[in-house]
């Protein structure tokens, strides 16, 4: 008997809206593209963005404590768990449902996820990460006296936040353990809760990690067969947006290599897309790497749609 194919399908923004209302109908819609895949027979693992759910979170709670002093501030390690259990829980409720009306019975759980950071990672030393609403001047000040960072922008300033590369999902084995029982697992969500090693203690880190990253991460640790990136393009292009634009089909790995050397694709956008598809599938043989559009995922399966990129 054939093993089943793993597959990890990462989830973008487009396919989680922004309001609770959007990401409820927005879910709807990622869950037929895991159905699609649900059909075939193969474990899905899901990650998943959460840039305005954190945001959202981070501001609500942050601003409920500076109106009512007898409560603290949330950091922003609660404010990414906060996140990761709401978004499951509404992308669990859509692809039960989605599966159910399809005659598939399995079971979708999420897993709250912490991922390890390094304490040293550069990135601390260069936030880049921008999350919650515009401030005043007086509001940044607050921040930066607490040891955060600002950046201004237009009407005002806004907060920043370091992303470091994950280097260890700690709850690795509970998501194995999960797929062995054939359920759907959703797991990562907004690039994990970062964390840093205290002896035995896991302490929160104030950053967002690239959710891309972990995605390819979380690819290879599972020796995954396939990471589909599913994001607000049909399929990636070279000189985006120019009157020499090129949609790029099937690649192999040395392809993909040499045109992020050129700065084909923009950094927090499309790069670390390839990034992670590289190193997942250099790393293995008959390894596959899919970027497309939610309503491009099932083509883009069955190799008729989207960027694919292997070894070959």
């Amino acid at each position: 008997m054939d093993k089943k194919k793993t597959v990890i399908v990462a989830l973008g923004h487009r396919a989680l809206g922004t309001t609770l209302p959007e990401q409820q109908q927005a879910t709807k819609e990622a869950a037929k593209a895991i159905a699609d895949l649900a059909e075939t027979g193969v474990n899905i693992v899901i990650s998943h963005s959460n840039a305005p759910q954190v945001g959202m979170i981070h501001m609500a709670m942050n601003e409920f404590a500076q109106n009512h002093p007898e409560y603290t501030s949330c950091p922003m390690s609660v404010c990414s768990a906060m996140s990761q259990g709401y978004i499951g829980y509404d992308l669990q409720n859509a692809i039960r449902a989605e599966l159910m009306t399809r005659g598939i019975y399995r079971t979708i759980s999420t897993v709250l996820t912490q991922v390890l950071v390094d304490p040293y990672d550069e990135a601390f030393y260069e936030p880049t990460k921008v999350i919650g609403r515009v401030l005043t001047r007086e509001e940044a000040d607050v921040e930066e006296k607490k040891g955060n960072y600002v950046v201004e922008v237009e009407g005002g300033w806004r907060r920043i936040v370091a992303s470091p590369k994950p280097r260890e999902i700690i709850e690795l084995d509970a998501v194995k353990a999960l797929l062995k029982e054939n359920q759907i697992v959703i797991c990562c969500g907004g690039g994990g809760i970062p964390v840093m090693e205290q002896g035995v203690d896991l302490r929160g880190a104030s950053a967002v990690i690239e959710k891309d990253l972990i995605a390819g991460l979380l690819a290879i640790d599972l020796s995954a067969d396939a990471l589909m990136i599913l994001t607000s393009v049909d399929a990636v292009a070279l000189n985006y947006r120019s009157d020499n634009e090129k949609v790029i089909g099937h690649i192999n790995v040395r392809e993909a290599r040499a045109y992020m050397e050129e700065n084909q694709f923009e950094k927090g956008s499309m790069l670390p897309k390839f990034e992670a598809a590289v190193n997942f599938v250099e790393l293995g043989q008959n390894r596959r790497a899919i970027i497309t559009s939610i309503a491009r995922a099932k083509a883009a399966w069955l190799g008729k749609a989207g960027t694919e990129i292997t070894n070959g």
